[in-house]
């Protein structure tokens, strides 16, 4: 039988994974459509390159997913805020 330990680090663990999971997932949409919006772009106004926006943009949101998925950095609310949250309303009880 696990201890209590044993499971909220499966839980963590488990947690982990399902954020890289969703990182792959978004990374792997970034990589069709971008292709897709800049060969849009160059076919029907390629004097105007408007998909550099896209690209970019996109590739922030990316980034910063990246860096929740591997490093565990939560960037608006803090690393531990989700765990102290979670903690604060257990006492509440």
């Amino acid at each position: 039988m696990r201890t209590e330990e044993d499971q909220l680090k499966y839980i963590k663990a488990k947690k982990k994974v399902q954020q890289i999971k969703e990182f792959y997932s978004h990374l792997l949409v970034y990589v069709i459509i971008i292709p897709i919006l800049i060969f849009i772009n160059l076919k029907f106004t390629p004097d105007y390159q408007w998909f550099w926006f896209s690209m970019v943009g996109w590739g922030i949101g990316l980034g910063l997913h990246a860096l929740q998925a591997f490093e565990g950095y939560k960037i608006f609310l803090g690393k531990d805020w989700e765990e102290r949250k979670i903690k604060e309303f257990m006492k509440e009880k």
